[in-house]
């Protein structure tokens, strides 16, 4: 497996500016990726856009965890990334900081229940399955999801699931092959 340095837990400069460029890149993404969520909230679909859209916004989390496997890299990834999303003026404004806490601990769980080891896939299906129930939780109260039935509730989880693992699993993976296979990252 290859990651951006050794896999001690000292972090070391590369590291930071490793995950401060995954925070930069997701940050605008997470920002443009505001526009997908106003147009789907904006037709009759409105009740699925949050948990339709929401795996692109657990993305950098995952990413950083899997490139620097290091306690804290997932958390601060997606942390950092939420941040600067909010610094561009995201419509959530300050909230982003409390949704990236959650996100990130959500990935966080996932890569320290697997000691941050590189096991193939494992971490990123576990993270996958904790931001959901972490963000879902969340929403329960924040978004006002306890007005729900059990039916719609249950629909709105499998979505929010499904989007998740295609997103912060599926894709990173997909992404993390990519970035191995230009040589930027050394064993």
């Amino acid at each position: 497996m290859h990651t951006i340095s050794d896999n001690s837990s000292h972090w070391q400069l590369k590291d930071v500016i490793f995950l401060a460029l995954i925070a930069l890149f997701f940050g605008v993404i997470y920002q443009i990726w505001g526009f997908s969520y106003t147009f789907i909230a904006a037709t009759p679909l409105k009740p699925f856009a949050n948990d339709a859209t929401l795996g692109v916004w657990l993305m950098a989390g995952p990413l950083a965890g899997r490139l620097i496997p290091k306690p804290g890299s997932a958390i601060l990834g997606e942390f950092l990334a939420a941040t600067i999303e909010m610094f561009l003026f995201s419509q959530w404004g300050a909230m982003n900081l409390v949704s990236g806490l959650i996100q990130g601990l959500g990935a966080e769980i996932g890569f320290a229940s697997t000691k941050y080891q590189q096991r193939p896939k494992t971490n990123l299906l576990i993270s996958a399955l904790m931001m959901t129930i972490l963000t879902f939780i969340w929403d329960l109260f924040q978004s006002g999801y306890l007005a729900y039935h059990l039916p719609m509730l249950a629909l709105l989880f499998i979505i929010r699931f499904i989007s998740t693992g295609f997103f912060a699993g599926i894709l990173v993976n997909l992404i993390e092959k990519m970035v191995t296979k230009t040589g930027a990252i050394r064993k």
